[in-house]
């Protein structure tokens, strides 16, 4: 597993690209934009780029964990 060079949200750039999604899911950059394409997920599109608010972000993984297994 990658292992993330954001140490915590306030690290993270406004807007996230495919690349820093991937980065802080630990994930790869395909599977990242897998990611970006289900309608569930919250993209911005700019021109042909797909970017991802900052915000909207910290919200959406925030919402997938809740119930799950706590460390």
């Amino acid at each position: 597993m990658k292992k993330s060079e954001y140490k915590s949200n306030d690290d993270l750039p406004l807007f996230l690209n495919a690349d820093t999604v991937a980065k802080v899911l630990g994930a790869s950059v395909s599977s990242a934009y897998e990611l970006m394409h289900q309608p569930d997920f919250p993209v911005v599109r700019v021109g042909s780029r797909m970017v991802v608010p900052k915000e909207k972000f910290v919200a959406w993984v925030s919402a997938q964990t809740e119930g799950g297994v706590q460390n």
